[in-house]
């Protein structure tokens, strides 16, 4: 009972942390359209357009992160087999050639191929989220206790469901670590995407720099940094949940 108890609390405590992050981004928001600096930022900040930016960050970060999701876990799980285990340091090092150029030359390098706009913002997030789900899972996968994995083979039961009911349900935390770690990198580095044309709050960080409004500026900056805190506890209320 006590122990419930103290999850409980806990688990109150991170939702009352979403809450505040929540709260606070709502707030300055409220304060920058309704007490701006002067008619410039009047006419340049306003609840719609608030809206339309966090939208547009938001659809980056999710498509980018679905898309480095949708590839890195299959993929770092079949680099696991046996016909293809070689192939694993060689695929990694592949994936951290575009982890180690900065984000920003990573995304000036997507505009030749895609042009401008968020896909290629997108593309660009999809590079630099490879490798920590790619790691992770493949981290994951290759530490479960081999002992419950010839076990299993002793009872009998096929591979395929060994890899189902046991290798990827013990790996899931620590895939879901990787995962954090790029969702909540990738909101942050969304902000490029405005060097783009491809939306989102950084547009707010180019017009404050360029009109010299520090109100304006730093909503854009702040925001992302409220969203990626919100998302890491959501990770992290979700991590909780399946250790539990």
């Amino acid at each position: 009972m006590v122990k419930n108890m103290n999850d409980f609390r806990i688990y109150l405590g991170k939702a009352g942390k979403i809450v505040a992050f929540l709260v606070i981004g709502i707030l300055m928001s409220i304060y920058v359209v309704e007490y701006p600096q002067d008619s410039l930022v009047e006419r340049l900040v306003s609840y719609p357009k608030i809206v339309s930016l966090l939208v547009q960050h938001l659809y980056i970060v999710i498509i980018s992160a679905g898309l480095a999701i949708l590839t890195a876990v299959p993929g770092g799980i079949l680099l696991t087999r046996s016909k293809l285990k070689a192939w694993a340091p060689r695929v990694v090092g592949v994936v951290n050639i575009g982890q180690t150029v900065p984000s920003l030359a990573v995304v000036a390098l997507s505009v030749g191929l895609l042009g401008i706009g968020a896909k290629t913002a997108i593309l660009a997030l999809w590079i630099y989220s490879l490798l920590p789900i790619l790691n992770n899972t493949l981290t994951g996968m290759t530490e479960v206790d081999r002992s419950i994995i010839e076990a299993a083979k002793g009872m009998g039961m096929k591979p395929s469901h060994i890899l189902f009911k046991i290798e990827i349900p013990l790996a899931t935390p620590m895939i879901l670590a990787g995962i954090r770690t790029a969702v909540t990198v990738n909101i942050g580095s969304a902000i490029l995407a405005a060097f783009v044309g491809g939306g989102g709050l950084g547009n707010l960080i180019i017009a404050g720099n360029n009109i010299s409004r520090w109100q304006v500026l730093v909503l854009g900056a702040t925001l992302p940094v409220l969203m990626a805190l919100t998302a890491d506890t959501l990770f992290e209320i979700i991590e909780d949940r399946i250790q539990y």
